[in-house]
């Protein structure tokens, strides 16, 4: 009996080992899958890219078809608007995220709150584009950078909030606990204990929500529109990169194609930049 039960139990033990090794292998392929797709569009990028990149792609306007130019406006309007939008949402994200991991996580507002971010976040920019439109730019009849801001920032809202706090929620309520036992108010623990012990994972959600926004190319066409001329007015239809390399791209001349292909590549290397500087400085301060 004893013998059978061992032969039963080798068996299983063999199958599970093998089930095992297919799990393995399976995984390792849609890895090195995805890992060449992945390759081949970077290194298309990348040759594509320093083609078109000349020192008048960073100090030039837009040209018209067939002429030299570069990106220089298109640059500037990205910068700004993804940046105000940082600035504008990232707070928001931050006190929202914060609310719902720490002050009340099981309450109606915080369970609409939860709903609302959900919806925010599978939603298409292009409804988030349109929302702006019909609020603001149908409104005061006019294409603006603040109106490309807005529907930029409602972008970068969701994913802080949704970062924030599941960053938080993972912090051990030991922490928590230990410094509530000496005597610290709760808006100390928050900040110096539990978004200090969260700061790498929350920084990150940052990133990622900047990085998101900054390759968005629908919500800024009914927002911000284009703008073929240099332009520090945010009440102005501002030219932006995402928008710039959509036009250029579908065009027939090879100089807007060229022009297409560098402000791919500039937006790739500024993500790769800010995603790298953030762990730098995460990683050192901790």
């Amino acid at each position: 009996m004893s013998a059978v039960l061992q032969s039963a139990r080798e068996a299983k033990f063999a199958r599970r080992k093998l089930i095992n090794r297919l799990a393995i292998v399976l995984a390792l392929g849609a890895m090195l899958f995805g890992l060449f797709w992945l390759s081949w569009i970077l290194f298309e990028v990348v040759r594509l890219g320093f083609a078109g990149l000349t020192m008048d792609t960073l100090t030039q306007m837009t040209p018209p078809p067939n002429e030299l130019g570069g990106l220089a406006n298109a640059i500037y309007g990205s910068f700004l608007m993804v940046m105000l939008s940082a600035l504008v949402g990232t707070p928001i994200g931050l006190m929202a995220g914060i609310y719902l991991a720490e002050f009340d996580t099981k309450s109606w507002l915080a369970t609409v709150t939860r709903f609302v971010n959900d919806i925010l976040l599978s939603a298409p920019s292009i409804v988030i584009g349109l929302f702006v439109y019909a609020v603001v730019v149908a409104r005061f009849k006019t294409f603006s950078g603040w109106a490309g801001m807005i529907a930029l920032a409602l972008l970068v809202i969701p994913v802080v909030i949704r970062t924030t706090e599941n960053m938080l929620q993972l912090v051990p309520s030991g922490l928590r606990e230990a410094a509530y036992a000496l005597g610290a108010p709760k808006w100390k623990v928050i900040l110096s204990i539990t978004l200090k012990a969260a700061r790498a994972g929350v920084v990150t959600g940052v990133m990622l929500a900047v990085a998101r926004v900054a390759g968005e190319t629908a919500p800024l066409l009914f927002t911000a529109l284009n703008n073929q001329f240099w332009t520090s007015s945010m009440g102005e239809p501002m030219a932006s990169l995402p928008v710039t390399i959509f036009k250029f791209a579908m065009s027939p001349y090879e100089n807007w194609q060229k022009l297409a292909w560098a402000g791919v590549l500039l937006i790739t290397m500024a993500v790769l930049a800010l995603n790298i500087l953030a762990r730098v400085l995460t990683r050192a301060k901790t």
